[in-house]
């Protein structure tokens, strides 16, 4: 089955239905599966929330923080009240694009969901990003409200400043009278549903920048439950006794399923942490006993280290994606938990994970097999299928797909009907994919490819290497390029020569001797984007700068 366009929409501001893709840039949406097959009028928090109350299932507990909970009946009347307040007092209209921006509170969960109920496009923004990016977004999506939490307003008046059609910016969460909060308390609890269509666009999600400039993907009412439908139904397989728990934003995909829709799927719980660094989410799981548990690779190595015995009794699933999860992070998680982690691929683009194993199927190291209702190829550069045992770009389709805002780059990530990621795969003989390198991270070096992720994860097995990042280094005495790693030493070992020969040593009896790092450089930390992934491009930037002072020298 795939997807026949709607003629119907509920949106009464077309921004967004004017500015999706022209049709031969769109990705083929299929839905092979019986779940996928939504009605034509759909509102995504009709289903995830208010369906739950008509179930008497309002009394069971939806979301808390450390300081407030909510039961589903709760949560609905704020949601409900917030839209009546975003209507009635601020005019908003369906198709509106409202701009948030907050850590992860339940104030924000529910105003997000307040927006999309009322018909509105939530524009999705991590809460630690500067005026300069707040600006660019605002404008992009020509947004002219915004809710944010009290905290962070300065960065967004700022932007304000930037962006023009930025008019109103409203506070959350703290005491003034203008505070969103303070004003859905004289609301009324009763909001009728936004008749949206489920092609209406309802989140526009920008990319995290790890490639440059951001892009806004566009998802509708529809895809909210596809994945909860694909990969939360077939691979998460949550309960309703689940208590999920996380780090990343809401603002994040991968955060927003992991921290709100794949609970509310199936009626359980989760616990929005404002500050979730490995020690601060460790001790969460300690006190507040959630059965789930979302974060990146980098966060599981960091916890190892500071794991007590008990401390992550209460977990049951550990989810990990944002970047591969190394292999050796993979061993030395289940060996000092017994869990597990489903390992997996998401986009932006994609909304959520659209390979990854179940429990029970994983291949240590490998990213998985395509998630139910999605499918998944290794091509060539001319698009063509490779057979079992190849490596290749990766291609995927499914109910999900990439609607890039008003972006001439849509017709780099859609090709012929396919997604294609970005990234560099192995499918092995069983169907396995195993992620080779971002496809801009691939060095060539004297006619070798080499994966920097690859080279990575040799390095992250030595006991001596808290983080690193691989990226290829001009080298121009010879006229080629070679592999330069840049590493965060564990505390307790000294970053000097005698280190770098040991690294170097060391992957060259992990892996291929042609691929180890032929310069290391320590650095205090790696950049990264606000999602926790490596910035890559910084890092190359930063080594054609160090490789054109060598040779000035």
């Amino acid at each position: 089955m795939t997807l026949t366009t709607a003629t119907y929409s509920a949106h009464v501001d077309p921004f967004a239905r004017e500015h999706l893709p022209p049709p031969p840039e769109m990705p083929d949406f299929i839905f092979t599966l019986p779940e996928l097959r939504y009605p034509e009028r759909l509102n995504c928090v009709t289903e995830l929330l208010d369906n739950w109350l008509a179930k008497g299932h309002g009394a069971h507990p939806c979301f808390r923080s450390l300081e407030t909970s909510f039961s589903y009946a709760e949560f609905a009347a704020l949601v409900n009240r917030i839209a009546n307040v975003l209507v009635g007092d601020y005019g908003l209209v369906p198709g509106n694009r409202v701009l948030l921006r907050s850590p992860n509170t339940p104030i924000m969960a529910a105003a997000l969901f307040a927006v999309m109920k009322a018909g509105g496009i939530a524009v999705t923004s991590m809460p630690l990003l500067r005026a300069k990016e707040l600006a660019f977004m605002s404008d992009k999506a020509k947004v002219a409200l915004a809710l944010c939490d009290h905290r962070f307003l300065e960065e967004l008046e700022k932007a304000k400043l930037a962006a023009p059609g930025l008019t109103k910016i409203v506070p959350m969460g703290g005491t003034s009278s203008e505070d969103l909060a303070r004003r859905s308390e004289e609301a009324s609890s009763d909001f009728a549903p936004c008749p949206t269509s489920a092609e209406d666009i309802c989140l526009i999600a920008f990319t995290s920048g790890t490639t440059g400039v951001p892009k806004g993907a566009m998802h509708n009412h529809r895809d909210m439950l596809a994945t909860c439908d694909t990969y939360g139904k077939y691979v998460l397989a949550p309960r309703a006794s689940d208590v999920f728990i996380g780090s990343p934003p809401l603002a994040f995909t991968f955060g927003l399923g992991g921290g709100a829709l794949f609970s509310l799927r199936v009626g359980a719980s989760s616990i929005l942490l404002e500050q979730a660094a490995p020690d601060k989410l460790i001790e969460a799981i300690r006190t507040l006993r959630p059965t789930v548990c979302f974060t990146a690779p980098i966060a599981y190595r960091a916890m190892l280290a500071k794991l007590q015995p008990g401390d992550l009794a209460s977990l049951r699933i550990c989810v990990s994606a944002g970047e591969a999860l190394p292999q050796a992070t993979w061993e030395a998680w289940h060996k000092a938990t017994g869990i597990e982690i489903l390992d997996g691929i998401g986009s932006t683009e994609m909304l959520h994970i659209f390979i990854g194993a179940p429990a029970g199927k994983i291949k240590p190291g490998s990213t998985g097999i395509p998630v139910p209702g999605y499918e998944a190829k290794i091509v060539d550069e001319q698009g063509r299928e490779l057979p079992r045992g190849s490596t290749g770009l990766l291609a995927v389709r499914g109910p999900t797909g990439c609607r890039y805002l008003a972006d001439p780059r849509q017709n780099s990530y859609v090709r012929n009907g396919w997604n294609f990621t970005g990234d560099t795969y192995r499918l092995d003989e069983d169907g396995y994919y195993w992620h080779q390198a971002r496809s801009d991270d691939m060095i060539v070096s004297a006619g070798y490819n080499i994966a920097g992720p690859e080279v990575e994860g040799a390095l992250l097995s030595h006991p001596a290497v808290l983080e690193c990042a691989v990226v290829g280094a001009p080298d121009p005495a010879h006229d080629t390029t070679i592999v330069k790693a840049y590493v965060v030493a564990r505390p307790g070992h000294e970053a000097n020569e005698p280190l770098i020969a040991a690294l170097q040593e060391h992957v060259r009896s992990e892996i291929a001797p042609y691929k180890f790092p032929r310069i290391i450089t320590f650095v205090e930390a790696l950049p990264r984007t606000e999602s926790g992934k490596v910035q890559r491009f910084v890092l190359r930037e930063r080594a054609k700068a160090e490789s054109a002072r060598g040779a000035a020298k």
